[in-house]
């Protein structure tokens, strides 16, 4: 008979601690039989004066105690299934992996369509980024186009200008030298 360790410690506590502590106490030989409990007997050993040994004799079970666990009755044996419940069974099974594949491609289709989707939103936005670049820059350049043919008409205005002053110039000049000389 198998009896586990945790079930050992459990029927030591059922003994009584008064009688233990009192075989330590007391060398005296004490009855054999130290205590009986439904599924084992402890006998006490006088081996020597200083302490003592016991002696766990357990008893083979000869009727269930309700505080016992039963012991499980094997379930009852299966019949062979049919060819038919087979058949059934296997088309089932078919049935369920033909879903789930179905299922598994429709959440594959679904997420590229979101993936399309993304990446076509990425495209315009790229696009318009680029065409509103390109719109900026065509302005940047046409403004300094503008700015550079002005200050170009300001240069011009301002050489005409000294020209037209350094020609006087010379003329009040050639009239001075002519009425001095």
């Amino acid at each position: 008979i198998s009896l586990s360790f945790a079930g050992y410690s459990e029927k030591l506590r059922e003994m009584s601690v008064l009688s233990l502590l009192c075989s330590c106490l007391y060398s005296q030989p004490l009855p054999n039989t130290f205590g009986q409990f439904e599924d084992m007997e402890v006998k006490s050993l006088n081996k020597r004066a200083s302490c003592q040994a016991f002696e766990v004799i357990l008893k083979s079970p000869t009727e269930p105690s309700p505080e016992r666990p039963q012991t499980l009755a094997l379930p009852p044996q299966k019949k062979e299934p049919s060819l038919g419940e087979l058949q059934r069974r296997l088309e089932a099974a078919e049935e369920r992996r033909k879903s789930q594949e179905k299922q598994v491609l429709k959440q594959l289709a679904e997420k590229r369509e979101r993936e399309k989707e993304v990446l076509n939103k990425a495209q315009e936005v790229n696009n318009n980024y680029s065409k509103m670049t390109e719109e900026k820059l065509h302005h940047k350049m046409e403004l300094n186009q503008e700015n550079r043919m002005a200050r170009l008409s300001a240069l011009k205005q301002r050489l005409r200008e000294k020209e037209l002053h350094a020609a006087e110039v010379r003329k009040n000049k050639e009239l001075h030298t002519d009425l001095s000389g």
